[in-house]
């Protein structure tokens, strides 16, 4: 395997670790927002501070790696996507700020946390900051950066009137809250707390169908955006149909009241098996016709370095990850608020 194929393998399961971790961490957001608005504040609001506390902090790791990685491996990264992403990209930074103020301010004692319109700008952020990340799929098909003069330039209007473009956001926003959902369903039910599950459980469900159906149609959405794509997607597509069958179990489980852990880990590969699915046939290509990751890596010594740096730093967050799960998340007195405290 050349050190650009292990260099974007790396990134990119990066990136999946913090699609997953985020992604709890933004639905959660959201949920708790939005059962302030409907009265469940009182059922679910405990459950979801719970797992919110310890890992905040934690949580924008695994996106600090992937975009220094992708800089560090490609270089031209930075050109193409440096001046393209500079407005969803600054806008993703000024809702992460806003939402970890409101999470300084709660974990360290304020009211802030019991202020609906801060509470309502935490819930949003939940749905933005995904919505804003999600767009750099949608130009990496190509079509919408160009360069005109040695100047990269974001074709706006082609950018917004993209189908595409509306079917990744889509595609972030449901699976944002499905995923959500079934970790706080498996997590409701651990704590023992029949009334925080019945609630979760109920949007796990509800989810699930327009994740399904978002999947579906930004599947197809690619084919009218990059061909080429296309056809390497349904050159691997036993990968999403294995994704499909992840999903039929997941949502079975949940429907049964059963085995929420497994149906979790359903939720995972699920998700794996879409994501490296998508990454393997996207290849090899970073953005279409511009970054290709045999032409672009970095020289050798370059990237023999950042592979062993992030191959080690991965080795370290994930642990450590799994070791702040055992100590506080899945701890038998924490997970049942007899131990939790702020900070």
């Amino acid at each position: 395997m050349s050190y650009a194929m292990v260099a974007i393998t790396v990134l990119w399961t990066f990136l999946f670790g913090y699609l997953l971790v985020a992604s709890i961490d933004f639905g959660a957001g959201f949920f708790s927002f939005y059962s302030v608005l409907t009265g469940h504040e009182n059922k679910i609001h405990n459950i979801i501070q719970r797992y919110l506390s310890p890992v905040w902090e934690v949580t924008n790791v695994f996106l600090i790696f992937f975009v220094v990685g992708l800089v560090g491996f490609f270089p031209d990264a930075a050109y193409y996507y440096g001046t393209a992403l500079l407005v969803p990209g600054s806008l993703a930074l000024v809702l992460l700020a806003i939402r970890g103020a409101y999470y300084a301010y709660h974990t360290y004692g304020t009211q802030i946390g019991n202020n609906i319109v801060h509470m309502g700008l935490y819930g949003a952020t939940g749905l933005l900051i995904p919505a804003a990340l999600s767009t750099i799929l949608a130009i990496s098909e190509g079509g919408i950066i160009y360069v005109d003069n040695g100047k990269v330039e974001l074709h706006w209007y082609a950018f917004f009137t993209n189908p595409y473009t509306w079917s990744v956001i889509l595609l972030a926003l449901v699976s944002v809250l499905y995923i959500s959902a079934m970790f706080l369903s498996y997590y409701a039910q651990r704590a023992g707390d029949e009334v925080a599950f019945g609630v979760v459980r109920g949007y796990a469900l509800g989810w699930s169908g327009p994740t399904i159906l978002a999947s579906v149609f930004a599947f197809f959405q690619i084919n009218h955006q990059n061909p080429v794509h296309f056809q390497n997607m349904l050159d691997i597509a036993w990968m999403f149909i294995a994704s499909f069958i992840c999903f039929v179990i997941a949502v079975y489980l949940v429907w049964k009241r059963t085995r929420l852990g497994i149906a979790f880990i359903m939720v995972m590969f699920q998700f794996a098996f879409a994501w490296y699915g998508y990454g393997r046939s996207h290849l090899p290509y970073i953005l279409y016709d511009y970054i290709h990751i045999h032409e672009s890596i970095t020289n050798d010594a370059m990237a023999i370095a950042l592979i062993t740096a992030f191959i080690l730093g991965f080795c370290v967050l994930v642990p450590s990850l799994i070791l702040l799960m055992r100590l506080f998340l899945f701890d038998a007195n924490y997970i049942r608020g007899k131990s939790a405290k702020k900070g």
